[in-house]
């Protein structure tokens, strides 16, 4: 966190060099919090005029954890409206391939395949590609895009997704030629996204997005499996959504990193991120991965015995559940992330 700079970052965050903090994988993988980086942010003495942007972002983080809570599963359906329109429920081929022929759009795509990463800027421009102009259902695209991120997050993802194609939101987001070409330092021209705004919604389905495909990944756990017999004694369960390495440290528990195979099979990921998890997971001290359901733990250790964090996709845990760390002690189901925002900021400002 030292290399942070709020000021530059509030300049800058758009633009693909931009000096964004690079935190998101371990946020999403539960290592720091919001409310962590919001203190240390706080603390260097920076001014809250400067630092604005950034918190922001971070509580846009949150709304969305929120938003999952409240909504539950409903967040893998079009939230507000229907998506209007919808010619398929796949993928553009060219896209998932990183062929389109836009060559900022193509690069992004095959460096999230060797890295995990994508700028957020970008994220948008692809989901808006897909949405907004091929008029595939967001749904499909949205579990390609997460399988991928080393930050893969259900809820900021899928309802980003839901924002940009007007299901989550008032509007559609559109990105044209310029746009990318501003951001991403590019001169391209006479692609199929080099229109003016007003032009954009109305065009037909360019040729390069009709050659479809389905997004299919099975995840392959076999190998994390470790045979260690568990002890009936105090458990601190971990999973890929929770990878805190100073939960409970001075407690004498044993601390288990759980897969569940239900989850991975309804939410697949990359070998990438699953490898990225397990690695992290490796730095917690006497730590060990189990391959099973939460359920069958039980056959081996008492619930008394059994400590969880809350998280949605926690909900059929049973044991001790333990608060996350938020920014604010907001959690209604708000109409929209500005009134979130609204009274957020008034518990956050310095």
């Amino acid at each position: 966190m030292l290399a942070i700079d709020p000021i530059t970052y509030a300049q800058t965050r758009n633009y693909v060099d931009g000096a964004v903090t690079n935190l998101g994988p371990y946020i999403s993988r539960g290592i720091i919090s919001t409310r962590q980086i919001y203190q240390w942010v706080k603390q260097t003495g920076v001014k809250w005029k400067d630092a604005e942007k950034l918190i922001q972002e971070l509580a846009w983080r949150d709304y969305w954890q929120i938003q999952w809570r409240k909504k539950d599963h409903l967040i893998f359906f079009d939230l507000k409206t229907p998506q209007n329109p919808v010619s398929n429920y796949q993928i553009p081929k060219d896209l998932l391939e990183g062929d389109t022929g836009i060559y900022q759009i193509d690069k992004a795509i095959k460096r999230l395949y060797e890295t995990g990463q994508m700028h957020n800027h970008m994220r948008m421009y692809i989901a808006s590609i897909i949405t907004n102009i091929a008029h595939s259902h967001w749904l499909m695209p949205a579990n390609w895009m997460y399988a991928h991120l080393l930050d893969g997050d259900l809820a900021s993802n899928h309802l980003s997704w839901q924002w940009v194609a007007g299901t989550n939101s008032k509007k559609k987001y559109f990105a044209n030629q310029d746009n990318i070409n501003r951001y991403f330092y590019d001169k391209q021209k006479n692609t199929f996204l080099d229109f003016s705004y007003d032009e954009l919604p109305n065009l037909p389905i360019p040729k390069s997005l009709t050659n479809l495909s389905n997004f299919q990944l099975k995840v392959d756990l076999g190998s994390y499996a470790e045979t260690t017999i568990l002890q009936n004694k105090k458990t601190f369960v971990y999973n890929y959504y929770n990878l805190d390495h100073f939960w409970e440290t001075h407690e004498d528990a044993q601390r288990i990193l759980l897969l569940e195979p239900s989850v991975f099979e309804q939410f697949p990921i990359a070998p990438h991120c699953l490898d990225f998890a397990v690695k992290l997971a490796r730095h917690i001290p006497g730590i060990i991965c189990v391959v099973q359901e939460f359920e069958s733990l039980l056959e081996s250790i008492d619930v008394e015995n059994l400590n969880y964090k809350e998280h949605p996709l926690n909900k059929s845990y049973r044991g001790i559940e333990h608060p996350r760390d938020w920014l604010s002690d907001l959690n209604d189901d708000y109409s929209s992330f500005f009134a979130f925002w609204k009274k957020c900021k008034k518990q956050l400002e310095w």
